[in-house]
């Protein structure tokens, strides 16, 4: 029998039951929630965890696969519940504080080999690392972790709570969530396409760093995880620049007979990029700067009329920007569309 990992926690938050709600709301696009009242239970591949109301506590309960698991899975849960208390307060404390000072298991460290200019505000980063096995297949996601240039990197650590203790001052990172593009397991790279934003004045860390990469450069890849190759014979994308990488690497790796439609706004035709793939995919681009200049929520219309034609065995994948994707996400609540058939998450807001 295979062992099992084990972890009890506690939490105080101010508001138990905004807690748990605002818990189910997230978790259920990225595994499978189920609730009874004030009870909870998760499940993914990386493991099963239960939340229980008592009073105004949350009784956690962990129970992975591995050591590496666990800690990734305390990670999360207490990284979205200080995120979810806002200025609140929270306490979280758990049965075993080993934790303190460890290393991130899934922290791996990348070198740039290469970067090049996709479209005129897409630049491609390839890096290299020890072993890609990791990111191929599965969970396309992960944080890019930049040190300042010039100075030996200080990785973040576990604190007590679960969450991850960051370097600050003069070794502080810039951290930022991007999807893998492409895995080449042959030459041991990865490749990370980064939006280079066409608006002045919204400030792009992530964008820069590709922008200025050099060849011996490194950063650290947490990850990866969330956003997986949907599992469907039919499937609807919807999305914009923010999440062409991950429309364009789940195109290439759909199998031959998958049927997919694909409803991408990008600012004009000079962004729009070639998604091969094994599968037949038709593909309608929407060119933002031809928009009249009071257009609101063409993006939005578009995915309605889609959603409209298709059948309740599509895969809907939806990631673009913060209030779109309420929008969307409420019309696929309305027409009660299986959550296991779909994927839907804000890349950004306004």
């Amino acid at each position: 029998m295979p062992q099992t990992f084990k972890l009890d926690g506690l939490a105080l938050p101010a508001d138990a039951a905004h807690m748990l709600d605002e818990i189910a709301e997230h978790f259920v696009e990225h595994a499978e929630v189920s609730r009874r009242d004030d009870f909870l239970l998760m499940t993914s591949d990386h493991g099963r965890v239960t939340i229980e109301k008592q009073d105004e506590r949350l009784a956690i309960r962990l129970a992975c696969p591995s050591e590496e698991a666990l800690q990734v899975v305390r990670n999360s849960i207490a990284e979205h519940m200080f995120f979810f208390a806002g200025e609140d307060p929270l306490e979280l404390t758990w049965a075993e504080t080993g934790a303190r000072g460890r290393a991130v298991p899934n922290l791996r460290q990348a070198t740039v080999v290469g970067a090049e200019d996709v479209t005129p505000h897409m630049r491609r980063v390839k890096l290299a690392t020890a072993d890609v096995t990791p990111f191929i297949g599965g969970a396309m996601h992960v944080r890019i972790l930049v040190p300042p240039r010039g100075r030996t990197p200080i990785w973040p650590h576990y604190g007590a709570d679960g969450r991850l203790v960051w370097p600050d001052g003069e070794d502080k990172l810039v951290v930022r969530p991007y999807t893998i593009r492409a895995v080449d397991k042959a030459r041991g790279e990865l490749w990370i396409d980064f939006l280079q934003h066409p608006t002045p004045g919204i400030g792009t860390p992530g964008a820069d760093f590709a922008r200025d990469a050099e060849t011996g450069d490194v950063i650290g890849l947490i990850g990866p995880g969330s956003g997986g190759l949907p599992e469907a014979k039919s499937i609807l994308m919807i999305g914009d620049e923010s999440s062409l990488p991950a429309i364009a690497r789940i195109a290439a790796e759909v199998p031959d007979g998958t049927s997919i439609r694909a409803i991408i706004e990008v600012w004009d035709k000079a962004e729009e990029q070639p998604l091969p793939s094994a599968g037949e995919i038709d593909v309608t681009w929407l060119h933002r700067s031809s928009y009249p200049a009071d257009a609101i929520g063409t993006l939005r219309e578009e995915a309605t009329k889609a959603i409209a034609l298709a059948d309740a065995e599509t895969f809907m994948w939806v990631a673009c920007e913060k209030e779109d994707v309420r929008a969307i996400k409420a019309l696929l609540n309305s027409r009660k569309h299986d959550r296991h058939l779909r994927y839907v998450a804000w890349y950004w807001e306004k």
